[in-house]
């Protein structure tokens, strides 16, 4: 599994948000994007989801992104602030979104949710979630169907230290898997800590990579 960027540029209202962008991404390894705000890490992000169409070439296994598919076919994605169905419980809104592609059932569904530190059966809907418990259900979504490619948008953000012990096993299970995991977090300790590989991002430019 790898996903190569080619030359990748966007702009956004006459402004470069990436510049000329060449990386390349493979299974097993994650990958920690390091940049202040504003310097391109969400940004890059939803290139490699699809969200956004760039100008150079994104290729997923052979697939060049935007031309043989128009999104990645195995990724799991958190970015920016989680959004569910508030009259829904957090078990009732996976299934939803599982049944869009039906790879996976009820089993696999409960699982994610443990693997947060989440229950299941809990009866409360989503608006009656803390933010802790939102981020934790955004995270299963992004897992629970074991994508090839997952992406996490600040992952511990309002989460306590149990919550952020939980995201480092989370991260192992899946790079033991081979995933391929990209990740950005404001606390700089913590992701070198989950990173194997740093990517410095400034001003839409890469200016460092630190195995």
């Amino acid at each position: 599994m790898y996903i190569d960027l080619k030359n990748v540029t966007k702009k956004l209202k006459g402004s470069v948000v990436l510049d000329d962008i060449n990386l390349h991404f493979e299974g097993g390894k994650v990958y920690g994007l390091k940049g202040k705000n504003g310097s391109g890490k969400t940004m890059l992000m939803r290139a490699i989801c699809g969200l956004i169409k760039t100008k150079g070439t994104i290729d997923i296994n052979g697939k060049i992104l935007g031309k043989d598919m128009s999104f990645p076919e195995s990724i799991g994605a958190l970015i920016e602030n989680p959004a569910f169905i508030a009259s829904y419980t957090g078990k009732k809104n996976l299934s939803v979104l599982a049944s869009i592609q039906k790879k996976i059932g009820e089993e696999q569904i409960c699982e994610a949710i443990r693997d947060v530190g989440l229950e299941p059966d809990d009866k409360r809907t989503y608006r009656k979630y803390s933010l802790g418990m939102k981020q934790r259900l955004g995270i299963a979504a992004a897992i629970m169907e074991n994508p090839d490619i997952i992406i996490l948008d600040e992952p511990i953000n309002a989460l306590d230290e149990s919550g952020a012990l939980q995201v480092r096993e989370i991260l192992k299970k899946h790079k033991e898997r081979g995933a391929i995991i990209i990740l950005a977090c404001h606390d700089t300790e913590e992701l070198e800590y989950l990173s194997d590989e740093i990517i410095n991002i400034y001003e839409g430019k890469i200016t460092s990579k630190v195995s």
